[in-house]
């Protein structure tokens, strides 16, 4: 007994010891943000602090989401699909009766943890603020802190915002609330707090960005300084992006023409635009100069408020990590970045209205930037937000770790998706699955860990990437990709040789067609079987998280 007890006596110690060893974790989360907005991926955009956190660390060029806000979410905190832990997700299934369908209301199965359920058991603390977006309420998965915020409102109203599961006062619609400063602050308030009750034990800080998500509204600062930036026209900053992101040897295929046709069905008709908005409203991606000189100026306007709202986020970013750096725990500390869709084409006006009379960008304006300079925005990828084509699945994902990664500004080059950020975190911390939750055998996670490829490139294979949404589908099985727009026929691209889905072989090779449409029903059966594996206990019909008729929720 004697010699035992030195020995248990140490064993805090060495428990301590391994949490002080563990990295924190930083994981930010735009919303809406097109692939190329950043300026380390080809943007125009002032975003210094994400360019520094690209030069110390990889940028991927293959990484994807789901083409929707909630979908990411769940793949992001959950590591598996979304449709094989949400039941509801909208018109991606037949569903039985009994299910509700509301794009956010759905229940997950209960083997289905989030990542701070993970991470608890290891001594983690987990902090959210901003965006929640997912099944339930934060602090009852795992999270210790919470800000949730809405922009539903619009980003200079604070209704519906609530710390903790308490609701906050919604003040005036003045200025003095900012949500994209809001969030930042509340995430800084939490670690302030972790740094002096918690020294020593690692965090999980989850910063999601309700930025440049429609409205566009933007401090009048920052909308300043992109005044006329934009005047040339998207065409042009295409052009100007594409040869950038070549330069950067991020993309190497040709720019995706602009689809002047294409636009989300729920999008308000251009007519009533016009009514609503203004004459100077585009509802399409036409050519710039086909617009007379109130339209280019109007739109040149708008995106200059997208841009503007890129930039702010930036900054509250940079507040961010200024306070894990007085932390002491910045190198120690692993940041990951990504946006949860390609930029959005939607023309919708909710909230507080649309004021023709209010300044552009404003609290009582309610844009968005429409498919033009949606188009610009996901360059050089085709279509937008909620389609499975690049332009609404490919996002930026920059990956920094001082501690970890001896790589600086490399790039890599792997396939990869949302899924694979949970499994990249249980290997870095030490953090495993249980074999059941709630007495159900908890099934593996869909990811696969990127830690191979800090190392090196090519170091990450997946067998296929898969995507449904909104009745938009894709596989993505080597290079090869099968992807279709809602009820049309397939379509068939070489990925390896044109990444912006420019040269469709559908009619060239209906085998390939025909093989990878079997593995996407494959693999939709399989998450379809997942989800209905710990049923709900519904009504049928009802769901009082059901969306509004007609509308996405999103």
């Amino acid at each position: 007994v004697c010699c035992l007890l030195p020995c248990l006596l140490c064993l805090p110690w060495l428990a301590n010891s391994a949490e002080r060893n563990r990295p924190s974790i930083l994981f930010i989360v735009a919303d809406d943000m097109g692939f190329s907005d950043a300026g380390c991926y080809g943007g125009e955009i002032q975003t210094p602090n994400l360019d520094r956190l690209a030069a110390g660390g990889l940028r991927f060029t293959q990484f994807f989401n789901t083409a929707r806000c909630w979908s990411s979410r769940v793949c992001i905190l959950t590591g598996y699909y979304a449709q094989a832990v949400r039941r509801d997700s909208i018109t991606d299934f037949k569903l039985p009766p009994g299910y509700g369908k509301g794009g956010a209301g759905g229940v997950r199965p209960r083997w289905a943890q989030l990542l701070p359920e993970y991470l608890m058991p290891l001594g983690y603390r987990s902090y959210h603020s901003g965006k929640w977006h997912v099944d339930g309420k934060p602090l009852d998965n795992g999270f210790d802190h919470s800000y949730e915020s809405g922009n539903g409102q619009g980003f200079f109203s604070a209704k519906g915002h609530s710390e903790d599961n308490v609701l906050l006062p919604a003040g005036k619609v003045d200025g003095s609330y900012y949500s994209t400063v809001a969030i930042a602050d509340y995430a800084i308030k939490h670690l302030k707090e972790h740094a002096a009750k918690y020294p020593g034990r690692p965090f999980f800080e989850y910063l999601a960005f309700h930025c440049p998500h429609f409205p566009i509204q933007a401090l009048p600062e920052d909308i300043a300084i992109y005044k006329n930036r934009y005047q040339s026209g998207w065409e042009a900053i295409r052009d100007a992006r594409l040869v950038r992101l070549k330069k950067l040897g991020i993309v190497d295929c040709e720019l995706s023409p602009l689809d002047p046709v294409t636009v989300p069905s729920w999008n308000l008709p251009e007519s009533a635009l016009r009514k609503r908005i203004g004459t100077n409203e585009v509802g399409h991606a036409v050519p710039w100069d086909s617009l007379t000189a109130g339209e280019k100026e109007f739109q040149a306007a708008k995106m200059s408020v997208h841009a503007a709202m890129v930039h702010r986020m930036d900054i509250e970013i940079g507040r961010v990590l200024e306070q894990i750096k007085a932390m002491g725990v910045l190198d120690n500390t692993i940041v990951v970045f990504v946006s949860d869709n390609g930029a959005s084409a939607e023309q919708i006006i909710r909230g507080l209205g649309e004021d023709p009379n209010a300044p552009i960008g404003s609290a009582y304006s309610y844009l968005g930037i429409g498919p033009g300079w949606s188009s610009a925005a996901n360059t050089p990828f085709r279509l937008h937000k909620s389609w499975n084509h690049e332009g609404g699945i490919a996002t930026p994902l920059i990956v920094s770790w001082s501690a970890g990664i001896k790589a600086h500004g490399e790039l890599r080059t792997d396939p990869g998706h949302l899924i694979d950020l949970v499994p990249t975190v249980l290997e870095l911390t030490g953090g495993k699955q249980p074999a059941t939750v709630a007495g159900l055998p908890v099934p593996p996670l869909h990811g696969k860990s990127l830690v191979p490829d800090f190392a090196r490139d090519g170091m990450v294979k997946h067998d296929f990437l898969w995507w449904n949404h909104d009745g938009n589908r894709a596989i993505r099985v080597g290079d090869w990709k099968l992807v279709a727009n809602h009820e049309k026929p397939w379509e068939l691209f070489d990925l390896g040789k044109d990444r912006s889905e420019t040269k469709n072989l559908a009619a060239k090779d209906p085998e390939k067609v025909k093989e990878l449409e079997k593995v996407w029903t494959k693999h939709a059966a399989e998450h379809h079987g997942l989800a209905l594996q710990d049923p709900p206990k519904a009504q049928p019909g009802k769901n009082k998280n059901a969306k509004p008729k007609g509308q996405p929720v999103d």
